[in-house]
């Protein structure tokens, strides 16, 4: 325990679901490219479970993921999954990035999801969850970090503590998986891990270098790719 600690700390929301995705779902990648095999096919030869396996289908099909497609240096596609706390929601993720090489600026134009949450009461109230998750995770991997000096936050305020804009807001399609003879699950915070592992497997898919530390800020990305 640190009790003079300069600094007043607290926990960010869903920290725990966010960082362990993140490592765990890029190791799955890595260990897919070990194997020389597609990280869809990868995942799908390693589950049992049927809905998980639904979900990645799911979001495949509606991503139109070619088996073994490439990246070509700056763009790319990358797939996250998780189920939110092994009790929730499932939720999979591809999202497509582009990468800056100059700059070290990272953008996704295009994001798609699939989420089942057992019985489906709010159609639009889950869609607005799950799309609003995968927003919040783009700009906390892209953007967000609470920078300080010696004795005090330096981050008080929306310059200094950037957070993602419209223009920047990827198109999203989502698909709803309802299991009407299943009880409900929880949806709130199920995309954020998934979105991140996404976001971290494509840009490995465009560029062949992984991140490993967050956010994905320039300096870092422009250090990856030197």
């Amino acid at each position: 325990m640190i009790k003079d600690n300069p600094l007043r700390t607290s926990a960010l929301r869903t920290l725990g679901g966010y960082a362990n995705v993140f490592a765990v779902e890029s190791f799955m990648d890595e260990l897919a490219a070990a194997a020389g095999l597609d990280p869809v096919a990868f995942r799908l030869a390693h589950l049992k479970d049927p809905r998980e396996r639904a979900v990645i289908e799911a979001v495949a099909k509606a991503a139109d993921w070619k088996p073994g497609e490439k990246g070509n240096g700056t763009r790319g596609r990358g797939i996250g999954y998780a189920r939110y706390k092994t009790v929730a929601a499932y939720n999979a993720v591809i999202v497509e990035i582009e990468v800056d090489r100059a700059s070290g600026r990272i953008k996704i134009p295009r994001a798609w999801t699939a989420v089942d949450a057992g019985l489906i009461i709010s159609p639009d109230g889950l869609t607005n969850q799950i799309e609003g998750g995968l927003i919040q995770s783009t700009s906390w991997t892209l953007h967000e970090q609470v920078r300080f000096e010696r004795d005090r936050i330096i981050s008080r305020d929306w310059a200094s503590y950037p957070i993602i804009t419209m223009p920047d807001v990827p198109k999203i399609e989502t698909v709803l998986l309802n299991r009407p003879n299943d009880r409900p699950l929880g949806a709130g915070e199920a995309s954020q891990g998934p979105t991140v592992a996404a976001i971290a497997n494509a840009f490995a898919a465009a560029t062949g270098r992984r991140l490993r530390e967050l956010p994905f800020d320039p300096a870092r990305v422009k250090a990856a790719l030197a």
